[in-house]
């Protein structure tokens, strides 16, 4: 009996162990939550204009980070589409790729009716600033502060989610 206690105590001291260790190798200031200040940024946007944090200040934004050949963004990004529509300029629309160029960003756009400004990044550079991984991840801010929820692929954004958001986010 007491070398079962001892084998289970080793092995959840184990488990323990490498939990912290997986824990450990995500970035320092990754995965942002509500509440959070929005880190700087700064991206250069596919009409050429640059962007960056000090630019939606004052201002509400959401900001989604994609990858076109992510089925839940291909899902979501109607969503945002219709969102950019409907609210803008009230709010300012951001979508920042991952990971991806420009050529095939703009194809996709151009094959799915799509006209929301976006940045192309080849890098994880301005996603790292935000999340760890996973995409996509739709952020609402107001006057630089994260609010409500983050928005992931569990669950996606609905256009609901977003409107409340949204609403409730220009009353701060």
């Amino acid at each position: 009996m007491n070398w079962n206690k001892l084998r289970l105590t080793v092995i959840g001291v184990i488990l323990l162990t490498m939990s912290a260790c997986i824990r450990d190798r995500i970035p320092e200031g990754a995965d942002l939550r509500p509440g959070d200040r929005l880190p700087w940024f700064s991206v250069t946007m596919d009409d050429g204009s640059v962007l960056s944090t000090g630019d939606l200040a004052g201002k509400v934004s959401v900001i989604v980070f994609f990858h076109t050949g992510c089925p839940d963004c291909q899902a979501e990004l109607p969503v945002i589409q219709r969102i950019h529509d409907e609210f803008s300029p009230e709010a300012a629309v951001l979508c920042i790729s991952r990971e991806e160029d420009a050529a095939d960003i703009a194809e996709y756009w151009a094959e799915n009716g799509l006209t929301l400004p976006y940045s192309a990044q080849k890098d994880r550079t301005v996603y790292s600033l935000f999340a760890s991984e996973g995409v996509p991840r739709v952020y609402v801010s107001s006057g630089g502060l994260i609010i409500h929820s983050i928005y992931d692929d569990s669950p996606v954004a609905t256009y609901e989610n977003l409107v409340s958001d949204i609403r409730a986010a220009s009353t701060y």
